[in-house]
């Protein structure tokens, strides 16, 4: 080969485009199988990839500022080692590397909730940092996250591109009995929304892989229900969240070298729960008014279930403890590996049936 051409096909520049080349080429003999999930598939590669190989960088750092998870501090803690965290840093990282350098070459476009995801999610991954090193009240949580769904809402100039719950479609009417919202309501329906589905995946992270794990079959299938609906952009970001979360995986599955701590909980949820809900995949969510349930159903369930267990018990419903379903599991005998691909399956059955109800039902 001439120098001239190695160099220039070298030139890291057109790297992104040079990598879809060959990945459209590769995938040309699906016959169209696999043609929406061409871009998608490239962003959550090179987000599992910058993922995976920030983490250790982060876990030096993590142990260096020491913070870490000390399992003496309360009964809850499963692991007996000090273990550090801020593995959302490294999550992030990949996510923002994966959109920024495959979104242009999609020809897509950086509408404004797109810039608003990667500006209100790093406040997010910054605010679970600190949270990590000085342990907030869960009202200032609280108030930390309703005040990022709130914000999220208005980075839009279109509304058809925003992340907003402005209404939903009533079940098995086929697109025939639409319900809109007034906007207040929708504003405060939709924050409440992702800080349910935000907080619920922080609520999960109890044990080593369990986040990281249901976050990436969370991400998979939205992805393909973004590719069904022709919201490509949407696919792209969803898989580029899954391939973050997959790499992060690789050093948090049991025994963990790391955990993602407060700010990759927040982040995974944050942007899964905001790209449920943009444009046409609000109306894929909203083939049945249970949808994003099924999608998120086994963070949103085992959060269910420990308020109510709290609760019957007296308990203060913000109070920690061992209630968890990951809990219950370990304690009938389970490993945490076990644990894990339980709760792994009957979240992807659960997001089984979701996928399910858009082929029957979808438009």
């Amino acid at each position: 080969m001439d120098l001239a051409v190695f160099f220039k096909w070298m030139d890291w520049t057109s790297f992104p485009s040079r990598v879809y080349a060959l990945l459209d080429s590769a995938l040309a003999a699906s016959d169209g199988l696999l043609r929406g999930f061409r871009f998608p598939l490239l962003a959550g590669l090179i987000a599992l990839v910058v993922s995976y190989t920030l983490t250790p960088l982060v876990r030096k750092i993590a142990i260096e500022k020491g913070v870490v998870d000390d399992p003496k501090r309360d009964d809850r803690r499963v692991h007996s080692e000090p273990i550090p965290r801020w593995g959302g840093l490294a999550i992030f990282g990949g996510i923002v590397v994966a959109v920024l350098a495959v979104l242009p070459f999609a020809q897509q476009g950086f509408p404004p909730y797109v810039w608003g995801l990667l500006v209100v999610g790093g406040l997010l991954v910054v605010a679970g940092a600190l949270d990590d090193l000085y342990q907030y009240a869960a009202k200032v949580q609280l108030l930390i996250l309703l005040g990022a769904g709130v914000l999220i809402q208005f980075f839009y100039t279109d509304p058809k591109a925003r992340v907003q719950i402005a209404g939903f479609l009533m079940p098995f009417t086929h697109g025939q009995q639409y319900v809109i919202f007034p906007p207040i309501a929708a504003v405060i329906i939709t924050a409440i929304y992702i800080f349910v589905v935000t907080k619920t995946m922080d609520t999960i992270d109890g044990i080593d892989g369990l986040c990281a794990g249901v976050a990436t079959i969370a991400a998979i299938t939205l992805t393909m229900i973004a590719v069904y609906e022709g919201q490509p952009r949407v696919a792209l970001i969803t898989a580029a969240t899954g391939g973050a979360a997959l790499g992060f995986l690789r050093h948090n599955y049991n025994p963990a070298k790391i955990f993602m701590g407060t700010g990759g909980a927040y982040i995974l949820g944050f942007f899964l729960a905001s790209l449920s809900v943009v444009g046409k995949v609000k109306t894929a969510a909203a083939v049945s008014i249970f949808m994003p349930m099924l999608v998120f159903a086994l963070p949103i369930l085992d959060a269910f279930w420990v308020i109510c267990r709290r609760i019957l018990s007296g308990s203060p419903i913000t109070a920690p403890d061992k209630r968890h379903l990951h809990h219950t599991l370990l304690g009938k005998g389970f490993t945490q590996r076990q644990t894990v691909w339980i709760l792994y399956i009957a979240a992807a059955a659960l997001s089984a049936v979701g996928l399910a109800i858009i082929k029957l039902f979808g438009q």
